[in-house]
């Protein structure tokens, strides 16, 4: 009796010393928090709460969770054998939190658009036939001369830019039905072009936010937007998800396993199953997705020679795939090792650079940063 009251079985013997000794280290770990590469907690929980738990399930009050698994899983953290999750410091919380918030908001103004473009085809007014961006300048101001009551087709194509290459003949055709356009629909569509103007002001509000935020942290997002593929906005997407020197991950390796941009294994007795990639975060896989795509259209880039050499072996998808494993390998060593992208590929010419260093500037001036360039040219003599 007395071996079996202090034995395996025991809901207070030997468990009370492990819990104790456990406990101790999950306040250790909590303890542990670094300012930029965020804390690690173990995945059984990180307050007090979670600690009466693990003690109620030890000690076999709690229904639904045996004694023994407790005691198991006591004794893995104490010898810190569980795995422990990625939590983000407070300012990196942040960051994520206004990213995300302008994503929603991006995701509403392409829902808003093809709501306009579905009011207009119900209407008969074919106007997305001709103008490629049915929330340009252009178009824009047509659709609000054509909620505020304009019935001249005419009149309305007048107030294209002269750059659109669709002539004024073709933009009357397409405006032909607003001589006889009911009233509901001009004020439906002035509603919706209400609600475009308050979504474009919170999204330029929100990049103002984060151009303060990332301030400090202003050369990582240069160096990091002159990848193929990434762009200002990309950039801070991605500091926002991994940290602004991605300190966090010892390697690349690392932060590809995490992202879930790494072929994955499902292996039994030698044998590799399955290379579908875990699931990682969602988020960044978005953004290198999208980034992959763009950079194997980049010409004369390294990606676009990848992507050439094995889309036909391959397939378009598990290329993509693969373009977007590398950006993520090349995202690590830009923002930890502090290095600068420097292309190679067989396209590369000082017009091209240039071309893509005054991009830049404009993209970075117009989400709200202070950028000059490094060697002004001077004034052509009058």
């Amino acid at each position: 009796m007395a071996a079996t009251a202090g034995g395996r079985g025991s809901r207070h013997g030997i468990n009370g010393a492990i819990l104790e000794a456990g406990l101790g280290s999950i306040g250790t770990v909590l303890e542990t928090d670094t300012p930029e590469a965020g804390r690690r907690t173990p995945d059984i929980g990180n307050s007090a709460s979670g600690a009466r738990r693990i003690q109620s399930w030890a000690a076999g009050t709690q229904e639904g969770f045996p004694s023994l698994d407790a005691e198991r899983l006591v004794k893995r953290l104490v010898a810190r054998e569980l795995n422990l999750s990625f939590v983000p410091a407070p300012e990196q919380r942040l960051w994520r939190t206004v990213v995300r918030r302008k994503y929603q908001l991006t995701r509403n103004r392409v829902r808003l658009q093809n709501r306009i473009e579905s009011l207009l085809e119900e209407a008969h007014i074919k106007l997305s036939s001709f103008v490629s961006d049915l929330l340009g300048l252009s178009a824009q101001r047509m659709l609000k001369a054509l909620s505020d009551g304009e019935t001249n087709p005419a009149a309305l194509a007048a107030l294209a830019d002269r750059k659109l290459h669709a002539t004024q003949e073709q933009l009357c055709d397409a405006l032909g039905a607003c001589t006889e356009l009911n009233p509901v629909y001009r004020r439906l569509l002035g509603m919706m072009l209400e609600e475009l103007r308050l979504i474009d002001e919170q999204i330029g509000q929100l990049n103002q936010e984060m151009a303060n935020l990332l301030n400090r942290h202003q050369d990582a997002v240069e160096r990091l937007a002159e990848v193929p593929g990434l762009g200002v906005d990309s950039a801070q997407q991605i500091i926002a998800e991994v940290g602004a020197t991605a300190a966090t991950f010892p390697s690349a390796k690392q932060l590809s396993s995490w992202v879930g941009a790494c072929p994955g294994e499902e292996e039994s007795a030698g044998v590799n199953y399955s290379h579908r990639s875990p699931k990682g975060n969602r988020n960044m896989r978005r953004i290198l997705n999208q980034a992959a795509n763009a950079a194997v259209k980049a010409k004369g880039t390294i990606f676009e020679i990848v992507y050439r050499r094995m889309v036909l072996r391959l397939g378009h998808k598990q290329t993509i795939g693969v373009v977007a494993h590398r950006q993520c390998l090349l995202i690590w060593k830009v923002l930890h090792d502090g290095v600068r992208y420097e292309e190679r590929g067989p396209a590369v010419t000082k017009e091209s650079k240039q071309r893509r260093t005054a991009k830049m500037i404009r993209q970075l001036r117009t989400l709200g940063y202070r950028v000059e360039p490094a060697n002004p040219q001077p004034p052509k003599p009058t």
